[in-house]
This record gives C-alpha cells, structure tokens and sequence, in this order.
C-alpha cells in the first residue's frame, strides 16, 4: 500500500464546513438524547436476564408472543451466537422476586416449545446497582476529560487542552447520538468502549499536536493556519494506517464477534471515524480560532542560560 507523504490537502481552509457538518450531527444527537434518550440494558436499569437454549432453531417471534402471554410484554429477545441460543431481557418487577420472575418465564417458554429447553444461564441486577453503575459511567467519563485537559495543559499550552478536550466531547456526544437514534442497547460494554474511545482518539490529537509544536518552531515564515495545515498533511499517512488498520480489526468485531460484543464493537467503530475525523479537524481548527501563535509553543529561555564565554 503506497504512503502518503507528499500531500498538499487544504484541512483548514475547510474548517468552516467541518464545523458546520460537526454541528448539524452534535444538534441531532443532543435532540436525540433530549428526547429520546438512551436504551439502557439490564446492568444500568436492573432487572432478569436469561440465556436459554434450545434443539431446533428458535423463531424470536414465537419466543416474544409467548412471553407476552405470559405477562412479559417488554421483554427484549435476541439470538445469543447462533439460531439455537436466545438472550432474555426482562425488567424489574416490584411485585415479583426475580427468581420467581426467571422460573416464570422459563416455564412459559418451556410450555410453549416444541423440543427440549435449556436454561444455561440466569443473572440478576437489582435498581439501585444500576443506578449506582449509570452514576459511576457518568463520573468516570467526567474523570477522564478532567485528567485529560490538565495533562494537555502541562505538555503543550491551554489551547491545546481545551481544543483536545472539545474533539473529545465531540467524539462521545455523536457516538452517544448514535445509540440514542436508533435506540441500540447501551450497556456495560459499550460505556467501557466509550472510554476506550477517548484514549484512542486522544492519542491521535496529541500526535498531530506535537507536529503542530515541532513545526511551529522550525517553520520561520507561514501564518499558523499553514503551519498546521503542513503538520496535519505530515501525519496524515500515520493517521490513515493506525485508523485503517483498528478499523478492520474493529470491523470484523462486530461482524464475526456474536451479539454479545455487538454494541461494543459498533461503539469502538463509531467512536474510531469520528475521533480520526476530530483529531484532523475539530482539535486542529479549535486550536486555530483561539488564536495560538509561534510565540505561545516558543521554549522559554532560562534566565541566565547565556553566558559572555570571555575569560
């Protein structure tokens, strides 16, 4: 595969246009998450899941009408590995404890099932696990932008940080609007690869943003728009082949991994475009509007460092 490394590609001077493409998806996923909000599963709202096997290939219609003759209308069915395992979600009941609701439900589908059902599997979280887990999630993300935005700050200047920290929000907000759209389960799983997301995309700002520093100070003449367009033009090639490469890994994740690891994997998918998207131009172009210049990356000269070498 050929390296790019003489590309001239004008990034800044299409900024405006990221920025406007930026902001139409940010106002959808923010209406979404308004409006709709997310589809927590079992571990952040608490309730029943079962993993049920079954002889002959299993029909998730049949499987959701019974369970809803049964009294579990908001039950969520969904094929776990192949056509013979099924996952069953069931939420809390106040009025039920959940091994009576879990012996309830395996009943049903064993009543109303042609061959013989296995039940491989029963777990259950309680409310207040849940909301504690949703609180945590929450805290760590918060956490982790905090951290982030001080470690910036004292590698490289406060612009750097704040422009690194607004990819990042940038980057949880869209993949967030994602899952809120179109109402993909949100779980354990997938708020672990939310974090991994922030450490990959930062990562790839901060590489870009070393170039912008080294060029900023080699560089005499150049306005710092073509200073960082050059630097973003020099790390592009490195870009490509460390997103590609994840990518196809991430890809085959969620194409061969099974259900379990769906949400995870489309997550990480999500997250691995838009962060390499940010990395070039929500980061860059935020650096740029706060106005860095060649004497804000400039290496302060120690008082007293020259020195009349006359004896």
């Amino acid at each position: 595969m050929p390296v790019l490394t003489n590309t001239h590609i004008d990034f800044m001077g299409k900024r405006r246009l990221a920025f406007m493409i930026s902001g139409a998806l940010l106002l959808i996923s923010l209406i979404s998450l308004a409006t709709q909000g997310l589809k927590f599963g079992i571990d952040f709202t608490g309730g029943t899941l079962l993993e049920v096997g079954y002889e002959q290939p299993a029909d998730l219609g049949v499987i959701r009408d019974t369970l809803g003759k049964g009294g579990f209308g908001d039950a969520v069915v969904q094929y776990f590995g192949s056509d013979k395992d099924v996952l069953i979600r069931l939420a809390p009941n106040e009025s039920v404890e959940a091994a009576k609701l879990s012996d309830k439900a395996f009943a049903a589908l064993g009543a109303a099932a042609k061959g013989k059902v296995e039940l491989r599997r029963v777990e259950f979280v309680g409310p207040q696990v849940g909301d504690e887990l949703t609180e945590d999630g929450g805290l760590a993300m918060l956490y982790a932008l905090i951290g982030i935005l001080i470690y910036v700050a004292l590698r490289f200047e406060y612009r750097f940080a704040f422009g690194s920290v607004i990819a990042l929000i940038h980057d949880v907000l869209i993949t967030l609007g994602v899952f809120s759209l179109f109402q993909i389960e949100f779980d354990l799983p997938v708020l672990a690869a939310i974090l991994a997301v922030i450490g990959y995309s930062l990562n790839d700002t901060i590489v870009v943003f070393d170039r912008v520093r080294e060029n900023f100070r080699r560089i005499r003449k150049g306005d710092p728009e073509k200073i960082i367009d050059i630097s973003l033009n020099e790390t592009l090639s490195r870009t490509i082949i460390t997103s590609g490469t994840t990518l196809l890994v991430v890809i085959a994740l969620f194409l061969l991994g099974g259900e379990i690891i769906h949400g995870f994997a489309l997550a990480l998918m999500i997250g691995i475009i838009v962060g390499t998207y940010s990395s070039i131009y929500i980061a860059s172009s935020s650096v740029l509007e706060m106005g860095i210049s060649k004497a804000d990356l400039m290496p302060v000269q120690k008082e007293g460092a020259e020195v009349d070498d006359t004896p």
